[in-house]
């Protein structure tokens, strides 16, 4: 097994910047088309610049945070972090009670790494579910709902709303992880905002299928925002001015037909693999491990050869995917998000080519185990 621990996904991941560099250095930024839809961006204005400092930040955009941050998510308060990962940890250190239970709903199984760890490290259990109907125990003190899963399945309105309601039935605050569902719910699937259905906590992640910085915004009841603020001041969670300001004019400059625009360019991209076993995500397509290991009679994993095929976009195309840049314990599906900026600059069918191309190249290596991990790890 290659990725038998978390060093060698750090390893890999090194290596795939150390890759990124290396193109950026010869070709420039246009010889790099991130589509992972987390690409983001730090879209501040030369005005803000003079006003990032430590106090003076905070003092100017709080105010336009919370009036941009409500209208995209809703709720009565918003408190910004500096991962959705913190939010959700600040969220459980605060509100799940040791010993108790925190139940998670999600659209397909398994959950986000940091909401289980979260849960360890409140000292309290942790069940999670993808049957919506399943029961809410008499000792949980807490519910989180998926709102959309790493490989973009998004949870049905109906079954969300009544999580929410037989949770408040039993007394039991709801968390809605809405890391990238803020947007692909409300603007694809037409549902409600989380904090509209009644759901006490809903945080977004300000990079993911919006071009702002990597960080969190929570939402929600004023009552618990106040609460998990104090803690995430304890552990230095909280999102810093120059984060802040970034997040102030990503939502300021949201704009919802970006997303709606990837429906056109979905279809030319299916067209263009259809040869090939993929399937559709809301914003692009995604090529999952398990259909890479059935291409190869080979004693690697799915997950091996999706990282190895994403190694291969990478080096030989500029083409950036989660199994290659991803943080230990992320997905090793290969999603194409179409709402990257990026994918503007890609034409579908070129796109489609540099795929086809990296399953030829890699059914011709897959055999070399040396080669393997030259491509994955580096020399």
């Amino acid at each position: 097994m290659m990725f038998h621990d978390h060093l060698n996904e750090v390893k890999r991941r090194e290596h795939a910047l150390q890759i990124i560099g290396e193109r950026i250095a010869t070709e420039g930024r246009e010889g790099i088309y991130d589509l992972t839809g987390l690409s983001g961006g730090f879209p501040l204005g030369r005005e803000d610049i003079g006003l990032l400092e430590t106090y003076v930040g905070p003092a100017v955009f709080e105010e336009r945070l919370q009036i941009a941050g409500r209208e995209h998510m809703g709720g009565e308060m918003i408190a910004a972090f500096n991962r959705t990962s913190s939010a959700i940890l600040a969220s459980i250190l605060e509100l799940a009670e040791q010993g108790s239970l925190v139940v998670h709903y999600l659209p397909e199984l398994p959950s986000h790494p940091s909401i289980p760890a979260s849960t360890q490290l409140a000292a309290a259990r942790y069940h999670e579910t993808d049957d919506f109907t399943e029961d809410i125990p008499e000792d949980t003190s807490l519910v989180v709902v998926t709102g959309s899963t790493m490989d973009h399945r998004v949870v049905d309105e109906s079954e969300l709303q009544h999580v929410i309601e037989r949770a408040h039935s039993a007394g039991v605050p709801v968390l809605v992880d809405d890391a990238s569902g803020a947007r692909l719910r409300t603007v694809l699937f037409n549902q409600k905002r989380a904090c509209d259905m009644g759901a006490d906590l809903a945080v977004t992640s300000t990079d993911k299928l919006m071009h702002g910085p990597r960080g969190g915004l929570l939402a929600g009841r004023s009552d618990l925002i106040e609460r998990i603020k104090s803690r995430a001041y304890r552990f230095g969670l909280e999102a810093q001015p120059p984060l802040i300001a970034a997040m102030v004019r990503a939502l300021e400059s949201f704009d919802p037909s970006e997303i709606l625009n990837t429906l056109e360019r979905k279809g030319y991209l299916l067209e263009a693999l259809r040869d090939l076993k993929v399937e559709e995500t809301p914003t692009g397509i995604m090529i999952k491990p398990d259909s890479l290991e059935k291409l190869y009679d080979s004693t690697y994993t799915g997950d091996e050869i999706g990282v190895a095929l994403s190694m291969l976009l990478l080096s030989d195309h500029g083409i950036i995917t989660i199994p290659a840049v991803g943080m230990p314990g992320a997905s090793k599906t290969l999603r194409f998000d179409l709402a990257s900026r990026d994918a503007e600059r890609l034409e579908p069918e070129l796109l489609g080519e540099a795929i086809e191309d990296a399953v030829d190249k890699l059914s011709g290596i897959i055999r070399d185990r040396a080669l393997m991990e030259k491509l994955i790890f580096g020399s």
